[in-house]
């Protein structure tokens, strides 16, 4: 009887690792099944290491690439190849970020039900939300400087625009060894830089938020703010600025003065309600953290994080975000890589409140028309603020970005370029040339 027993325990034990064996099988099965599947040894999908199955193409049904028997065959246009590479990748997988790479299991067709199996054996076609003619506006206006361009439309979350210079043709693609650094980076997705004065509109809507005496703040401005033996410097003396007028010629010393007010710890609070720290899932695809440090017992590094500076490190399509966000009155749109009809955009949490919106869509529209001329951007109805960002050894970083506030337009941008120089003079005219073919090619879209 007793033998039973132990027989009997000992089948109950076995059949125990059995279930837990199996419950652990079933798990990786369902959360690991599309990388086992699409495994580069998988002969069924892959020719000689490059996928050998599904096609790419632009919003507007374009093919940019399609996969056969282990090769690509590319847009014909080595130009609109270099200005869409990043978005749609190369054979080697060098860009991690890239539909070739990221979108892989939606390329072969992989459920969970029957596996890679195709009925046509052509694998999945995958319409990316870019744009080409607009990402080729985009990488001409860049001219060979290296930076990013991006521009999505905050009410559906559809990245419009997506370049990231300096770029490669993926048809002929240099060796990891020879190409240029950067060259296989996404940089609007994965890349971090020094955002300058544009994170300024981060501090403001912290002050707005959280400074009662907002409206009777101002600064007497002689071009600099004195820290013991070191200062925070302007351009030049602005001299008595409010808080809008300090925006619009955005004066260090006077933001200095209201990071000072707002705190390193409500600093810290806003880049994370900001989603300025946030890495969004977009169709599967992380962009990057961006990173701050905002003491609270040293003054002068504070002052300078405030205005953009000392160690901030900005990812472009997170800002974007945050420009949806002042655009939609509060809360933003997830952006999107991948087009489709049926899939409702998905809203962020409330960033700001609908009043802080509100002000700092006024205060936008102000930079443009008091300083940076309505006329460098002709039909837009344009809200921004520039940023020149100073990196080291005499050279800045060029940015401009914002949104346009129209609901036939509805479009969020961001234009960095590495060590530019200014940003009106450098960043906002590749900003004006994109959304101008994009407006025009909108316009003709909704007349044809």
């Amino acid at each position: 009887m007793r033998k039973l027993e132990r027989r009997a325990i000992l089948c109950m034990i076995l059949a125990a690792f059995l279930f837990v064996g199996l419950c652990i099988f079933v798990y990786r099965f369902t959360t690991k099944g599309a990388d086992w599947a699409t495994y580069y040894f998988n002969d069924h999908i892959y020719s000689n290491g490059h996928l050998a199955t599904g096609r790419i193409y632009d919003v507007n049904g374009t093919l940019l690439a399609g996969n056969k028997n282990g090769k690509i065959k590319y847009y014909k246009d080595e130009e609109t190849r270099r200005a869409t590479a990043h978005a749609v990748g190369d054979a080697d997988g060098a860009v991690a970020t890239s539909a070739q790479t990221a979108f892989r299991e939606q390329l072969v067709g992989y459920n969970i039900l029957t596996g890679t199996y195709s009925v046509t054996g052509k694998g999945n076609d995958i319409t990316l939300t870019v744009d080409k003619d607009i990402c080729l506006e985009a990488y001409e206006a860049m001219a060979g400087r290296n930076g990013c361009v991006g521009v999505y439309n905050y009410e559906t979350g559809e990245i419009i625009c997506m370049v990231s210079t300096p770029s490669f043709d993926p048809k002929d693609p240099p060796s990891m060894k020879k190409a240029e650094s950067g060259t296989f980076m996404n940089k609007f997705l994965i890349g971090t830089m020094t955002p300058g004065s544009i994170f300024k509109l981060v501090t403001s809507a912290a002050a707005i938020e959280n400074y009662e005496d907002l409206d009777d703040w101002s600064y007497d401005c002689d071009g600099y703010k004195q820290y013991g033996e070191q200062s925070i410097t302007c351009t030049g003396a602005h001299g008595h600025v409010d808080f809008t007028s300090a925006l619009s010629n955005s004066c260090n010393c006077g933001f200095a003065d209201l990071t000072e007010e707002i705190g390193g710890k409500t600093m810290r609070k806003y880049v994370k309600k900001l989603g300025l720290t946030t890495s969004y899932d977009i169709d599967g695809v992380h962009n990057a953290e961006g990173s701050f440090d905002l003491p609270k017992n040293d003054d002068l590094s504070l002052a300078w994080a405030g205005i953009g500076q000392w160690k901030d490190q900005l990812n472009p399509c997170s800002m974007l975000v945050y420009m949806g966000a002042i655009a939609r009155d509060g809360r933003s749109v997830v952006p999107r890589l991948i087009h489709s009809n049926l899939e409702i955009p998905k809203e962020t949490d409330r960033m700001i409140e609908k009043e802080t919106a509100e002000r700092l869509q006024k205060m936008m529209k102000n930079n443009v028309e008091e300083e940076y001329g309505s006329y460098n951007f002709p039909g837009l109805e344009i809200y921004a603020k520039t940023g020149t960002a100073e990196v080291g050894n005499g050279e800045s970083n060029a940015w401009f970005s914002g949104f346009i506030k129209n609901p036939d337009y509805p479009y969020a941008f961001i234009v960095c370029v590495e060590k530019g120089g200014v940003g009106l003079q450098v960043a906002a005219p590749i900003a004006n040339q994109v959304l101008q073919k994009l407006v025009n090619t909108d316009t003709a879209a909704t007349n044809s």
